[in-house]
């Protein structure tokens, strides 16, 4: 069974506003509202290619009830914990001349709320998946993801992890199964400017050192580049195509990956999935479905 974690979900609210200016009322030409947050966009892409899987995290208010609501209306498995006291979060993503988001801050997360987490991660079967994802709220531990390795690690599992800095750094030591930064986040953790993709995998190797079993870099129009456990390297170029929207592409390619990877454990897929998936959420309006992923892949043979 596949599960995501997503600590701070949101409401996404995207609304188009032409010719935006500020200090005056402005009208929306478009408006659409999703389910948002790293985990949660990884579990909507992992249903839109098939794969059934349970989303975990924390709710708060009416917001989390409607995102609860969003999800369950797609055939996602929730099992979130409601937290007392506040609502989740909305995020206001503005399309304009320029691409502008507003990030709400979200509900205080309690420890008898962590110590629920725990309850429920400790019914993970061994060979079961769990991604952890996005950024940790104020009011929780700043070693939380590494603390749920820690408390995980007699569990044969495989952990995705996606996040950047200290929160990536600190988990390698348990081995995660995949990390995903992007070249830029590869660079602030080595203090270098990393655009080459013989450099990206100089540093993912660096990583793996240090304990991450499979590295993927994005690089965003510029392709990826995966370094696997069993010494293998792979490198692409991105699929051609106009960008509609450009969040949720890295979750996508999360979730790419791990469809691709649990059709017949092979890595080249894994990395083929991966690329294809994160491309196709960028060219739509919204998160990638399975026939738009299918349609990339035939189409750039070429690039793999």
């Amino acid at each position: 069974m596949i599960y995501t974690v997503t600590f701070n979900p949101s409401l996404d609210y995207i609304v188009t506003v032409n010719d935006f200016m500020t200090g005056i009322v402005n009208r929306t030409s478009k408006e659409i509202i999703f389910p948002g947050g790293k985990g949660i966009n990884v579990s909507m892409v992992l249903k839109n290619l098939g794969c059934e899987n349970t989303a975990l995290g924390f709710m708060a208010g009416f917001t989390g009830r409607e995102i609860i609501r969003l999800l369950e209306e797609k055939g996602i498995s929730t099992d979130f914990i409601h937290v007392a006291e506040g609502t989740s979060r909305i995020n206001v993503k503005l399309r304009a001349q320029k691409e502008t988001e507003i990030n709400g801050q979200g509900p205080a997360i309690a420890s008898a709320d962590i110590k629920k987490l725990y309850e429920k991660l400790d019914s993970l079967q061994d060979g079961d998946i769990l991604v952890l994802a996005g950024s940790i709220p104020d009011t929780m531990p700043e070693s939380m993801y590494m603390d749920i390795m820690e408390h995980l690690q007699n569990k044969k599992l495989n952990i995705v992890v996606d996040a950047t800095k200290d929160l990536l750094m600190n988990v390698l030591a348990y081995h995660p199964f995949l990390i995903k930064p992007n070249n830029h986040e590869l660079g602030e953790i080595f203090h270098e400017t990393i655009t080459e993709k013989d450099d990206v995998v100089k540093y993912a190797k660096k990583l793996q050192e240090k304990g991450a079993r499979n590295v993927l870099v994005s690089m965003a129009g510029d392709g990826a580049v995966l370094v696997t456990e069993d010494g293998q390297e792979f490198r692409s170029e991105a699929p051609k195509g106009k960008v509609v929207n450009s969040v949720g592409a890295g979750d996508s390619m999360v979730a790419g990956f791990v469809y691709g990877y649990l059709q017949n454990h092979n890595y080249a897929d894994a990395f083929r999935y991966g690329i294809c998936t994160g491309s196709a959420s960028a060219f739509s309006e919204e998160l990638a479905t399975k026939a738009e992923v299918e349609a990339l892949i035939e189409k750039n043979k070429n690039l793999f």
